[in-house]
């Protein structure tokens, strides 16, 4: 910003945020206006404007910062389009349809969940990606779990649960690594701190889910059903091992870093050649799925609403809702407002413990002025550091604080840019599988536990000193 224009004041800035938040809290909750989210953010977006232009920045400065917040969203921009494409391609190829056929067959709702959990975790701990997760396992735990009588909303907390405690702990996740960077810790030393907090919760989630499940377990689909669902899908699509290629050619780019968009690229050729070769498709059908999608009509519903979705047009809502919402984060951002705010508190903070439930806090805060967590982590974890440091704290518990913040929390907020992913992605409104997301709120709030009672406050290790004086 111009230096011309004053920063704001305490006040001017806890009003500016006040004000948005009730907004969208009043419009969500009272207004009921999910599907209208849209409209919603474009009035914050006027009144952070306004409070702008009030501080004297000129309209030309203000396009500017949001420009640059819609310049850093052009990644995550491309891989929204990119999912949709992978989504119809594997539905195309016959892969989706494989892995819901063999899903039916070997799992029941009494494992349903605690498998299901598990599996999501493993996959994004190897490929150090939730949203890789969600785009592929979590399509197809949905898919399994919608034809078992199961509400989706839990599914999608248990596939959402499962993918961000991998993408938390893997040493290979770009959000582990940009926590520690942010925080300026090793790396090892940032996951060796995770370990306190999230072993713990995710054994406590892993029995959330089971015993859940326990009480599913009377109220599957009748076996005659699904039978005639397995056969349904027989006849319609060539179902074996051999289709699950092009998943299993994803994950193997996914493990050895080769960049997401490229991974994505390379295994929608295959799945939309496969298509071509053993599904029977013709090519203005391969081509028209890549903008449209599939449409499936085979009379059967459930399996119908399974495999009906994917495309670009399928990510249209997510696309055009992030670019409003990354915008306002970064006016937010630049103008001042959320820098003055994180150091009045960090004035006020005396304990350890408030200091990490104030990480915490101001990392979930800012998830919902930025709608990004990686401009989440890299802002808390250089405004913190110091003052970490002031107090003797290891700074691996600051990159953990901020991750339980900022990562997790993130896909529990509608307009962040995992939120919005994971609801285009899985059919299921955020606020929808929020509470059922159980490992995203846990956590953190494990973390502000632990904090509380002394567990996992790591002090800085100070040479001795040879001063005896």
């Amino acid at each position: 910003m111009p230096e011309t224009a004053t920063g704001p004041s305490v006040k001017h800035a806890l009003v500016t945020f006040i004000v948005m938040l009730a907004w969208i809290a009043y419009a969500l909750f009272v207004l009921q206006l999910q599907d209208g989210l849209h409209g919603v953010l474009v009035i914050a977006l006027v009144w952070v404007v306004c409070n702008s232009l009030w501080l004297g920045n000129s309209y030309v400065d203000i396009r500017a910062a949001i420009m640059n917040g819609m310049a850093r969203a052009m990644p995550a921009l491309y891989i929204f389009l990119l999912i949709g494409v992978v989504i119809a391609s594997f539905i195309l190829s016959g892969t989706v349809a494989t892995l819901i056929y063999y899903g039916l067959k070997f799992l029941d709702p009494l494992n349903f969940l605690p498998v299901g959990l598990i599996l999501c975790s493993l996959m994004s701990l190897a490929t150090g990606t939730s949203w890789g997760t969600v785009g592929t396992a979590g399509i197809v735990l949905i898919g399994v779990g919608g034809a078992m009588g199961m509400p989706l909303p839990l599914v999608a907390g248990m596939v959402v649960s499962g993918a961000s405690f991998g993408d938390k702990m893997s040493p290979i996740s770009d959000t582990t690594n940009l926590a520690a960077v942010a925080a300026e810790t090793d790396l090892y030393a940032h996951i060796k701190s995770m370990f306190v907090t999230t072993v713990p919760t995710y054994l406590i989630v892993l029995l959330m889910f089971s015993w859940i499940g326990w009480g599913y377990r009377d109220q599957a689909l009748p076996a005659s059903e699904i039978q005639a669902l397995m056969q349904l899908m027989e006849v319609e699509s060539q179902l074996s091992v051999f289709m699950l290629i092009p998943m299993l050619v994803l994950l193997v780019l996914a493990v050895r870093r080769v960049p997401a968009e490229a991974a994505m690229l390379i295994a929608s050729l295959i799945a939309l050649l496969f298509a071509l070769l053993f599904q029977g498709a013709s090519i203005h059908q391969v081509i028209g799925s890549i903008y449209d999608g599939v449409d499936v009509q085979t009379g059967n519903d459930t399996l119908d609403s399974m495999l009906s979705r994917g495309g670009i047009s399928n990510m249209a809502w997510t696309f055009t809702l992030t670019m409003i919402a990354v915008p306002l984060g970064s006016l937010l951002e630049q103008a001042g407002f959320l820098k003055v705010l994180v150091n009045s508190l960090l004035a006020h903070i005396q304990r350890r413990a408030s200091l990490v439930t104030s990480a915490i806090i101001s990392s979930f805060m800012s998830n919902i002025a930025l709608a990004e967590s990686y401009i989440s982590i890299i802002i808390n974890g250089q405004l913190f550091k110091h003052k970490f440091n002031e107090m003797e704290v290891d700074r691996c518990v600051l990159s953990r604080s901020v991750e339980e913040g900022s990562t997790l929390m993130t896909a529990l907020v509608p307009w962040t840019t995992t939120g919005v992913f994971y609801a285009a992605t899985l059919g299921v409104p955020t606020l929808d599988y929020a509470l059922w997301a159980f490992l995203n709120w846990i956590n953190p709030l494990m973390g502000i536990l632990f904090a509380w009672l002394g567990i996992g406050l790591f002090r800085v290790q100070r040479a001795p000193s040879n001063d005896f004086s």
